[in-house]
């Protein structure tokens, strides 16, 4: 049985609740360059508007990108604004696969069958379930690859998962050794207040 994560003290994470109740990445800006600190600073505060998808998609990949990342309830990362904003942008990953439409209507193909599946009122078994199959398709992989990429590029996520931020300019120093683990953590990285290990988990559950 998963430990029960507390509830964040210092900073944000999705859903309120982490291994690291007490670390806010954001309090290490001071010691990134201006140009970081403004582009990881504006994804809290300059949230970018909807302006490539429709409404109607808004409707149902929205929901569909909360359940993929289990954001149940507030506070959630705008992770479709993030893919909105590339695709508004005309951004690219720099590839296409070959058997696959450009990756804007990869998007637009998905929305249209959310709609058709009526997603956003199915429910959540249902919803998981319409997800399982799409991960067995090529398109899946431009999908959650776009998730992902919003995601993990979003300060509340970093303190979620005890990332130290940007190593630039101060760098990380402390390699450690495999038999020293706390020789590998820098001063201002966190410790998590939850721990345990996956594989007895596993061996729990069997």
């Amino acid at each position: 049985m998963t430990p029960e994560l507390p509830r964040q003290r210092r900073g944000t994470v999705p859903q309120g609740h982490s291994r690291f109740p007490d670390y806010d990445v954001l309090a290490e800006a001071k010691h990134w360059d201006d140009k970081t600190r403004e582009l990881v600073l504006d994804r809290v505060n300059r949230v970018p508007e909807i302006s490539f998808f429709t409404d109607d998609e808004v409707a149902v990949l929205r929901p569909f990108v909360d359940v993929v990342m289990a954001q149940d309830t507030d506070p959630k990362i705008p992770v479709l604004n993030f893919i909105d904003e590339k695709y508004a942008k005309g951004s690219r990953d720099g590839y296409r696969y070959e058997e696959l439409p450009d990756d804007d209507e990869v998007w637009r193909g998905l929305a249209a069958d959310l709609r058709s599946a009526g997603f956003d009122a199915l429910s959540g078994d249902a919803q998981r379930d319409f997800i399982e199959k799409l991960t067995e398709s090529r398109r899946w992989e431009i999908i959650h690859r776009d998730i992902l990429s919003a995601f993990y590029s979003h300060p509340w996520a970093w303190n979620e998962i005890g990332f130290g931020g940007p190593a630039y300019p101060r760098g990380y120093s402390r390699f450690g050794s495999p038999h020293m683990p706390e020789s590998e953590r820098e001063a201002w990285e966190p410790h998590e207040a939850v721990s345990w290990d996956p594989g007895e988990m596993r061996e729990g559950l069997d």
